[in-house]
């Protein structure tokens, strides 16, 4: 038996989660962090609203296992906003969620979760963990792959993994909600939330608009050569492969290319100029233990929702680098997403990635 410590959210996989982990026979604990909400949104924050708190705690009465709240809100808004706010900043249309996951999640809280005595920490993401014939931490894609996170969790080194339990995600969704409702918890049938905890609910443009509207400022719309084509009210207004709202009359559609932060420049082209066959990735996590230094196949994803796609994987001399070269040109390549990197369904590893020298010429 172990001492386990469930990330709890007030929803149905991570109470799902702590159901299985006693059913097993594991000493449970359920803790949930208390994130940083604007002021006067606190009721809105998808992760910690009132509501989430209390539904967790019903849930951990039901379970009759204790339940601990930590107050997360600073460092939160340290790492989490501010690369929020920071990756637009520079041009780019950042992840958060692989920062929280990183740094709040799989570091603050596991501390806590240590710190307490645990052997290891669970969440309700739908990902599978393997150990290795060599002793390795292998993370899998979920058995359902509509509700697929391993992209998200790509970040976890093998330390991290050694300490991670993921009980759902053997399961289908449908299941979860059915085993939530045997054992009678009022989650069964709450529906997922789809937004950006901190974004309570809104566009992330009227959140950028309050917390930093200097990145807002106006600009110029180019195409390849330079040619000034019109007006931009702000570049993360603007999505790689966006066509409609552009405010510009052309011949043929054109579609945002590329963002240029230090011009503060917005590029944009027909669509025989949409997409890139290659991208470079930095920051690599090489998630399932070998640092690979040659190149090798796999499948990439270049965002949570997208599908995976064929690509030679080229490691540079700095292990925490890659170019990835597509077998076919890929359309919505976004700097400051995560290039992961699958083999059949183990991720090798990912990055983050970054403008390609041609973008911005």
């Amino acid at each position: 038996m172990a001492k386990v410590v469930v990330a709890m959210s007030g929803g149905v996989d991570s109470s799902v989660a702590a159901v299985l982990l006693k059913q097993q026979g594991h000493d449970v604990t359920g803790m949930m962090l208390r994130l940083w909400s604007e002021p006067g949104k606190e009721d809105s924050n998808r992760c910690c609203t009132p509501d989430s708190m209390a539904q967790a705690r019903r849930v951990a009465a039901v379970l009759d296992i204790p339940f601990y709240v930590i107050d997360a809100k600073e460092i939160f808004h340290k790492t989490v906003v501010a690369y929020f706010l920071d990756g637009y900043a520079n041009g780019q249309t950042p992840n958060p969620c692989l920062a929280c996951n990183r740094q709040i999640r799989w570091e603050f809280l596991l501390n806590h979760a240590l710190a307490l005595g645990a052997d290891f920490m669970a969440t309700g993401h739908y990902v599978r963990k393997q150990v290795s014939s060599d002793g390795r931490q292998l993370l899998l894609r979920a058995v359902d792959p509509a509700k697929d996170q391993s992209y998200v969790l790509h970040v976890l080194t093998q330390e991290k993994l050694a300490r991670a339990l993921f009980p759902v995600g053997e399961y289908k969704k449908s299941e979860i909600r059915d085993l939530a409702e045997a054992q009678g918890l009022s989650v069964a049938r709450r529906p997922d939330s789809q937004d950006l905890c901190f974004l309570a609910g809104e566009d992330y443009r009227g959140f950028l608009q309050r917390n930093s509207p200097q990145i807002l400022s106006d600009g110029e719309i180019v195409d390849r050569t330079g040619k000034v084509l019109g007006k931009h009210n702000g570049l993360p207004n603007y999505t790689i492969g966006q066509r409609k709202g552009l405010g510009l009359t052309s011949p043929e559609p054109l579609y945002v290319l590329a963002k240029d932060a230090a011009t503060n420049t917005l590029i944009v082209g027909e669509a025989g100029e949409l997409g890139a066959s290659e991208l470079q990735a930095v920051n690599v996590n090489w998630t399932a233990g070998i640092t690979r230094t040659e190149p090798f196949r796999a499948f990439v994803k270049t965002r949570y929702t997208a599908a995976p796609a064929p690509a030679n994987v080229m490691p540079a001399s700095e292990p925490t680098q890659v170019r990835i070269k597509f077998d076919t040109p890929q359309r919505d390549i976004t700097p400051g997403q995560a290039a992961v990197f699958y083999e059949d369904d183990l991720v090798i590893g990912g990055g983050l990635i970054v403008p390609s020298i041609e973008e911005n010429l």
